[in-house]
């Protein structure tokens, strides 16, 4: 899934998937188009971590997030 903020003119976005059924990935691309990407055991562990990236965001002025699930 997909989903993106906003901030002014900026966006940034991130996708949440499984890999493999013990492999999960958070891939962030920032305002500036570099990528980064975080690696998780479990579906647990990446929820938590969206959330608390999602908080992260909102704190920091962003807007969303705006879903687009493919």
């Amino acid at each position: 899934m997909f989903y993106w903020f906003k901030r002014g003119a900026e966006s940034l976005r991130y996708e949440a998937r499984e890999v493999s059924p013990m492999r999960f990935e958070l891939t962030i691309v920032g305002p500036d188009g570099i990528e980064r990407v975080e690696h998780f055991e479990s579906a647990d562990e990446l929820h938590r971590r969206q959330i608390a990236l999602e908080r992260e965001l909102l704190a920091q002025g962003w807007a969303g997030p705006h879903g687009w699930n493919i």
